[in-house]
């Protein structure tokens, strides 16, 4: 009995050490061995108890590594902020509606994070009567209700996840966030490095992204 114990621990181990395997494109693809990100830590939380049960926050098990890092590293850096993430694919990767992309584990969504009228760091409100915080509509400098996006905050967390993926071999291929409020992110104390090290697409996307910021990584896939 002890023997087979003793296998079982070392199977289930094995098993759920595994690094996932990442197939084709982020639109057309999939995914063995996904991982869920964590509930919440310190400084952040998921964007839906609803979602994580419906099994919508699965990523690269590589991904996950850079995103709690980058969360991490960002309890230091920006001790008073706090952060959420939202939709990211399923276990298996695959066809991921409404998404066109979030199919081999390699897309993130995060919501904006946001400040209060008193300017403390928040969580934007997601839930089902705003379609999980994706209908809210900010307006042309970042303001919505009582909230402004806190583009400190934001900048922050992509210079983090950038140099955390690059620590695991990894890359950001690019941010998608509306066109009409990146240049907010470039005024900020890491303008400088996110014009050097980041591609933020320029083009409006099929929706328009500034309740949240779509980031695409890349890690060597397999082919379809």
């Amino acid at each position: 009995m002890q023997y087979i114990r003793a296998f079982f621990f070392i199977f289930t181990s094995f098993l759920f050490s595994q690094e996932s395997i990442c197939y084709g494109t982020t639109s057309k693809g999939r995914l063995e061995n996904g991982v869920a990100l964590p509930s919440s830590g310190e400084n952040y939380t998921s964007y839906s108890t609803m979602g994580e049960l419906l099994g919508r926050t699965y990523v690269h098990s590589k991904v996950k590594e850079i995103i709690v890092a980058s969360y991490r590293s960002l309890e230091t850096s920006m001790p008073d902020k706090v952060y959420k993430y939202a939709e990211t694919g399923f276990e298996e990767g695959g066809k991921f509606s409404p998404h066109k992309t979030h199919q081999n584990g390699l897309s993130v969504d995060f919501m904006v994070p946001v400040n209060d009228a008193e300017g403390k760091s928040v969580h934007l409100p997601t839930h089902p009567f705003n379609k999980f915080g994706y209908n809210i509509e900010f307006d042309k400098t970042g303001h919505y209700d009582e909230v402004t996006i806190d583009y400190e905050a934001m900048a922050a967390h992509i210079v983090s996840l950038h140099k955390e993926a690059k620590k695991r071999g990894a890359r950001i291929w690019r941010i998608i966030f509306d066109p009409k409020l990146q240049h907010y992110l470039f005024k900020t104390k890491y303008g400088t490095y996110l014009r050097k090290h980041i591609n933020f697409s320029e083009k409006r996307s099929w929706v328009r992204h500034d309740e949240h910021y779509h980031v695409d990584f890349i890690i060597p896939c397999k082919g379809i």
